[in-house]
């Protein structure tokens, strides 16, 4: 959407609990090119909100202006072509405390612009919606997007093990992996049961899968299989591949659950930055010297953790 009068293209809000701060400004910074400030902010960048566990809603800037009675105004040229229409208050904004817009006055404001649109209003199955929100001392108003969290039917896979990555963190290293997936080659070298592949062919990402475990493969294509998706996994080591690839999603097997040595390890690193530009790592330590080793610099990272349980995601490059 170009940008009209100086307005942002798009604000985004979002959420994530304490645990999920590092992992949250991670996949936000790869998505948006930027530090993001908390909970809502403006950019150019358009951006699926059902992509992002935290992104909760979108606004696709029509009108901005300094007072409530200036977007009054602008709403009424918007042309609805005959199909009924819903605002939304968004809650989420940058107001203080003693700031905040309490619920009757949210419902009064939707009532004023509704009233000012010419058409018919649905509150409970609109075609068109919009929104309404403050940011940054002005008022902005457009289309509205909520994220529909499509991922949550994906956190019950029949194939699952305890140490598999949570569909959360797994999606949210897609997202730091693949910020935009147009004609971009995707790997997951070491796919165990497909928890990264499931969420990155959800987002209709071309990414195809690995393992060495014959038992652990045959999980990733039941999983994949079981949520109507497609997608090749191989059975072999990732020393084997001779193909290269734009991204690789690299979930490093660990000691505590696998006979793997600290050389293996060392091998897959090499091996990830041979076949692939862009590698997010995922392990349960940093491993910078030997990442660093292997020929990689290390370019973001953060750390989501899960109770006592710790996992660091390195964006390599």
């Amino acid at each position: 959407m170009p940008n009209k009068g100086g307005n942002p293209a798009y604000i985004y809000t979002y959420a994530c609990s304490e645990d999920e701060i590092s992992l949250c400004g991670m996949e936000l910074r790869c998505l948006f090119g930027r530090e993001i400030p908390p909970a809502i902010f403006a950019s150019e960048i358009e951006a699926d909100v059902s992509r992002s566990p935290f992104i909760k809603e979108r606004i696709d800037v029509m009108y901005g202006g300094d007072s409530l009675q200036e977007i009054y105004k602008q709403t009424e040229q918007v042309e609805l072509n005959g199909k009924t229409f819903k605002v939304i208050f968004v809650k989420t904004n940058d107001l203080s405390p003693a700031d905040k817009i309490e619920y009757d006055e949210r419902r009064i404001i939707e009532r004023e612009i509704g009233l000012r649109i010419e058409g018919e209003a649905d509150v409970n199955h609109p075609e068109l919606v919009y929104g309404i929100v403050t940011l940054g001392g002005r008022w902005y108003f457009g289309a509205y997007h909520k994220n529909k969290a499509t991922w949550f039917r994906q956190m019950k896979k029949p194939r699952s093990y305890s140490i598999a990555l949570s569909t959360r963190v797994a999606r949210a290293a897609v997202n730091m992996a693949v910020p935009t997936p147009a004609g971009v080659k995707v790997i997951d070298p070491c796919c165990g049961i497909g928890t990264v592949m499931v969420e990155a062919l959800s987002m209709g990402i071309n990414i195809v899968g690995r393992d060495i475990n014959p038992f652990i493969a045959a999980g990733a294509r039941t999983n994949i299989a079981h949520f109507g998706f497609e997608a090749e996994v191989a059975l072999g080591d990732i020393a084997d591949i001779e193909e290269h690839y734009d991204t690789a999603i690299v979930d490093m097997p660990y000691n505590l659950y696998s006979s793997i040595t600290p050389e293996e390890q060392y091998a897959i690193l090499v091996n990830a930055r041979r076949i692939a530009d862009r590698v997010v790592i995922v392990a349960i330590e940093a491993m910078d010297e030997m990442i660093e080793t292997a020929g990689f610099e290390i370019i973001d990272r953060c750390v989501a953790k899960k109770g006592m349980f710790s996992r660091h995601l390195m964006l390599c490059q």
